[in-house]
């Protein structure tokens, strides 16, 4: 029996990415219906993913997982953080704004993190995971892949940036790759 999971996002590419590293987990994912929307007013991206698979959950009385991923830059005390995708109208604007703010400060220090929540149909939280991606932001954009800050994201050991990565090598250290695969264990032990 193939068992049903709603994700938090109307975005067909998320989902995608979710259900490779979920490939074998026995569920089988689904965009959330277009009308539900959930206000990301949680202070932490834990928090936004909880509320993100809690009210997708209760709206559909299914399974539901949420996501919630930010870049925070040391030297900016952690902004974006959860603001990440609000800093500005588009990647470009938005990558423009973080270099701008970040000038020629010489920590460069910066972290992607991604918080994964599960519910059940009541929206009762069951499973959370967090994964982390520790890098550098660059002076300027590097190579043509991935979206959002990507370009500016430079992993040092591997000497390339998320959008100079090939999805596999991304998927293998990304904050989301690693929230997930932290998942899946435990899932075939959810009760569909």
């Amino acid at each position: 029996m193939t068992k049903i999971m709603v994700v938090a996002t109307g975005n067909p590419g998320k989902l995608r990415e979710i259900q490779g590293y979920l490939a074998n987990s026995g569920w089988e994912l689904t965009l959330k219906p277009p009308e539900l929307e959930v206000a990301e007013t949680g202070t932490t991206f834990a928090a936004n993913a909880g509320l993100k698979a809690s009210q997708i959950a209760q709206a559909t009385g299914q399974w539901a997982i949420g996501d919630d991923s930010g870049l925070e830059v040391d030297a900016l005390n952690g902004v974006p953080g959860v603001y990440s995708a609000r800093y500005g109208q588009s990647d470009s604007q938005r990558i423009a704004r973080l270099l701008q703010e970040l000038g020629n400060s010489e920590n460069r220090q910066a972290q992607f993190v991604c918080a994964v929540a599960i519910a059940r149909p009541d929206g009762k939280i069951v499973l959370e995971s967090t994964g982390v991606c520790r890098g550098e932001i660059l002076h300027t954009p590097r190579g043509e892949g991935g979206f959002g800050y990507d370009p500016i994201f430079y992993v040092p050991q591997l000497q390339l940036t998320f959008a100079q990565m090939s999805r596999e090598i991304k998927g293998s250290i990304s904050h989301r790759g690693l929230a997930l695969k932290a998942l899946v264990p435990q899932l075939a032990d959810l009760e569909a």
